[in-house]
Formats: structure tokens, sequence, C-alpha cells
């Protein structure tokens, strides 16, 4: 069992693990709980109702966040033609078809965060999945990364684009922002994140949906969240 070092203990204690905290209240002890000596990322994670056997109660998409994310995350988009024109045009930090995918396959090359890939790319793309997929790596039609409309894909992954998708036992996990932004920008983020997994409820799902939120920060502790503070 691994040991909880010491200034993880001490934020513990400022957080009743018996308490569920608004969200105005959560964020503030968010930030009084962050335990690293860089900016550390907040992220919210959702435990849901739901049976992710079925097809139809996997949830996955992406959302560009109000505020941002507080890091620029590097793209390759991997197109030919206008749409190779247009993500370069739009700031892309790699650009280029059939080459940088031998790259990959060839060198091992991540310089990179988010791939964006025109959707006659993927058959080729499709090989190495192998190596992406472990990655988290692999466009997706549902998150945005497999467009014609390379331009607008990379717009959204720099002005802070977050994907999220559910796991084995219904969690979902993103990110809303730094301990560094302001609690207002954290809160307005907050909310977007929590309205936009609302919307994403399958209509299959009858009673209750969400079973809890908690709010954390890089490795602080968790905060759990009253459900009531939410306009949902």
């Amino acid at each position: 069992m691994r040991k909880s070092g010491k200034k993880y203990v001490e934020a513990s204690k400022k957080v009743d693990r018996a308490t569920l905290y608004t969200k105005e209240e959560a964020i503030k002890l968010v930030k009084d709980t962050s335990i690293t000596s860089f900016d550390g990322t907040v992220e919210v994670a959702f435990n849901l109702n739901l049976d992710t056997k079925k097809a139809d109660q996997q949830l996955r998409g992406s959302m560009v966040l109000p505020n941002g994310t507080g890091k620029t995350k590097r793209v390759l988009v991997l197109a030919k033609g206008p749409a190779a024109t247009a993500a370069k045009d739009a700031g892309a930090d790699f650009v280029g078809d059939t080459d940088l995918i031998e790259k990959i396959e060839k060198e091992n090359w991540f310089d990179y965060d988010v791939i964006v890939a025109a959707p006659d790319m993927m058959a080729q793309l499709g090989k190495i999945g192998r190596i992406l997929g472990p990655k988290g790596l692999m466009p997706n039609p549902k998150t945005g990364t497999v467009t014609m409309d390379t331009a607008k894909a990379v717009n959204d992954i720099k002005k802070g684009m977050v994907e999220y998708k559910t796991d084995a036992y219904g969690n979902v996990h993103t990110i809303i922002g730094k301990v560094s932004f302001d609690n207002k920008k954290l809160l307005e983020n907050l909310d977007y994140v929590v309205n936009t997994v609302v919307k994403a409820k399958p209509s299959t799902i009858k009673g209750k949906y969400i079973n809890n939120i908690t709010l954390c920060s890089t490795m602080g502790p968790g905060i759990k969240l009253d459900l009531n503070s939410f306009d949902i």
C-alpha cells in the first residue's frame, strides 16, 4: 500500500470527506489543497449511472472550455491539399500526410499532443493504430479530430479543447484549468463541463444519471461536490 506524503496528509486534513461542498467552496478548497511546487492542473471526475457494456451508454466527445486549459497543445494535422493549407494557416504545429505517418512509425515520433486527420488519411493512419492507441492519440470523429475542417479543429484545440470518455465503470475525467486560474474562470469552466456531460445523457437512462462529482488538483485530495449547487 502506497504511503501518502506529508504534504498530502496535511492537505487532506482541510477536506471533510463526509461533506458535500458547493461548487464555490470546492473551487476555493481545491486551490488551498494544491501541494505541487508547479502550477497544478484542476481536474473534475464524474461517476455516472451508466452500463458501459451497452454501446449507446459509452460517452465520448470534446468541448472547448470558455477560459481554456492553461496549456497550449501542439497539434499535428494529417491532410492534403486545401485541408493541409487551412491547417497551416490556422497555426498547426506540424502538417503533413504519409511522410509524417512514416516518421511516427519508423522514428517513434511524439513531439505533439493531439493529432487531427482528414477522413481520407484514416486508412493509412489505422495501420499504426497499435502505436497511437495506447497513447490516446488516435483521432476520432466523436472528438472532432477526424474532419475536413482542419482549421476549426486546430483553432478549437488551441483555444482549450478537452476530450472526455467514460471508462468501464462509468467514470469521466477531464480538466477544467490550472490552480493559478482565478476562481471565476475555474467556476465558468466547471459549469460548462457539467452542463456538457448533462447534455450528453443517453436517452435510455431513466432516473438518476450523475452519482457524484469530485474535484481535485494534481496530487491533491478529492473534494466531493453538492450536485444541488449546479443548475441541472
